[in-house]
């Protein structure tokens, strides 16, 4: 009688670690392989959009009154009123919007996608795709991730404008703030990196969600309560990896790109 081997802890994540990895880089390879799927890709856009283009603009308006409410009241206790723009919309562009952004396209676009690739998994069409030679990377997969990067660069925009000017209403309407400071202040510290680091943070959010989406649904539990628990495992691990990812962006972007007038 053979002794089964002791598996160390942490085996089994390191193991779906590594398996994300690898599905993360056949997503890269086989992207510039041809034929690319540019219709199945329309589709996935359009899809992921319309399901998260609400959503997001609903969520935005509270996310630049929030940021807007406390940065105006904290800055009226330092002193500091004249800077108030510059903040709210600095934490806006650089944290709330890709975040938010990540977040909606996770939790309704990554949701169906995982569910969707979920249902063709447990009805085998993934096993018959590959023994009829279609590789299902290619075939679904890309697509799909490339939709979610592209939608989230484009909601990311959307996002940012709406967060702004609800902050900047609530700014001047509620706590009676000037609007020529609010925006004077934003143009004397914010600087065009400060964009380019938001949308390279909702493009590589939007991968993330992806790849972590398309994972868990070609590996599902069985029956259909497999595929549910594998759409709330998507969407638990995906936020978890956004917010490490944002804050190993934002410590780079602080240490690589100085400060305006510095």
């Amino acid at each position: 009688m053979t002794t089964p081997t002791p598996s160390f802890p942490g085996t089994a994540a390191m193991r779906e670690a590594g398996r994300l990895y690898a599905l993360a880089l056949d997503v890269v390879r086989c992207t510039f392989r041809r034929p690319f799927q540019f219709r199945e890709l329309v589709q996935q856009f359009w899809f992921i959009a319309s399901v998260s283009l609400l959503p997001a603009a609903l969520v935005s308006i509270p996310f630049g009154a929030v940021i807007a409410l406390h940065l105006g009241s904290l800055t009226q206790q330092i002193g500091a009123q004249s800077f108030t723009g510059a903040a709210s919309v600095l934490a806006i562009i650089q944290q709330a919007s890709p975040v938010v952004t990540a977040l909606l396209i996770a939790g309704a676009g990554g949701s169906a996608m995982c569910a969707d690739l979920g249902a063709r998994t447990i009805r085998e069409e993934i096993d018959a795709m590959e023994v009829l030679g279609v590789n299902p990377v290619q075939r679904l997969i890309v697509p799909r991730v490339l939709a979610a990067m592209g939608v989230a660069a484009f909601l990311n925009g959307l996002v940012s404008v709406v967060g702004v000017l609800g902050g900047y209403f609530f700014n001047v309407v509620m706590q009676g703030g000037t609007p020529g400071a609010y925006l004077a202040s934003f143009s004397a510290l914010a600087q065009l990196p400060d964009l380019w680091i938001s949308e390279i943070k909702a493009v590589l959010f939007g991968f993330v969600a992806g790849v972590v989406a398309a994972y868990r649904g070609l590996n599902p539990g069985r029956g259909p309560k497999g595929v549910g628990d594998a759409v709330n495992q998507s969407v638990v691990i995906t936020f978890l990896l956004l917010f490490l990812l944002n804050l190993i962006l934002t410590t780079l972007y602080l240490q690589v790109v100085p400060p305006k007038g510095a």
